[in-house]
């Protein structure tokens, strides 16, 4: 960790060639990915050098729309699949579930006298399964387009980012929240994450991939960031830089 102009800096080593700087939502989070030989001063002066673009970033971030905490409550705005509908809840004996009504409205069945988080937990449940079928034919077509075989995959929730790629064990995770996000910009997460099983590292030949398959991801992935966010905060990798390293580390 660097402190610099009063902001907090979460510095990774990795084998790289270039410094890639950061900066996440939902807060403005900001982390540089800096190559093992680098000292912290030459981390310090990029940081510096990029202040004003930090800033921007960051005022962007607390100007995104978001959610109040969820009530689960009739009337209620959900999202899914990046629609917004009205929730309805029906109190009623039998198994909880979840059904979409026409293109405004979203049923809640619960047991009579479910609590808020019974409620959410039934949501919750019915938004992985409809994430997990929505993804599974992405897979599929995907890995054999770029080449690639995950081990697994699987969805789960997740704090700091919308997936995430284990090159060494080729396991890919999805975060559930992705459910109440746009079709284009769910694939472009899966799209993101399986090529890390052909490059680990977000550099050069990452992009060049990325625009290769992809052409409008950085699109898509501005489209992503742009999107409510939960009252329960999110990360994603939203804003980054490559710097050149500098002279004298």
């Amino acid at each position: 960790m660097l402190k610099v102009a009063g902001l907090t800096i979460n510095v990774v080593r990795k084998d790289i060639k270039n410094l890639h700087l950061g900066v996440y939502p939902p807060a403005g989070r900001v982390r540089v990915a800096a190559p093992l030989m680098i000292s912290d001063e030459a981390v310090r002066l990029a940081v510096i050098d990029k202040l004003a673009w930090i800033k921007l970033q960051r005022s962007k971030f607390e100007q995104q729309p978001r959610q109040s905490e969820r009530e689960m409550a009739v009337g209620e705005s959900h999202y899914v699949f990046g629609r917004r509908y009205r929730l309805r809840v029906h109190e009623a004996e039998g198994t909880p579930r979840v059904a979409v009504r026409g293109i405004a409205s979203l049923d809640l069945f619960v047991r009579p006298g479910a609590t808020r988080k019974q409620r959410e937990a039934v949501l919750d449940r019915w938004y992985r399964e409809q994430l997990k079928a929505l993804v599974a034919p992405m897979f599929t077509a995907w890995q054999a387009k770029l080449g690639v075989q995950a081990s697994a995959w699987g969805v789960k929730r997740m704090k700091t980012k919308w997936g995430s790629c284990t090159p060494a064990s080729r396991r890919v995770w999805l975060n559930s929240e992705l459910a109440k996000k746009p079709v284009e910009c769910i694939e472009y997460i899966v799209v993101h994450e399986l090529l890390h099983l052909a490059e680990p590292n977000h550099g050069e030949r990452f992009v060049a991939l990325m625009n290769r398959y992809l052409p409008r991801w950085a699109a898509t992935q501005k489209r992503l960031n742009a999107s409510p966010l939960g009252h329960e905060e999110w990360g994603a990798d939203d804003a980054g830089v490559r710097l050149a390293p500098h002279d004298g580390t």
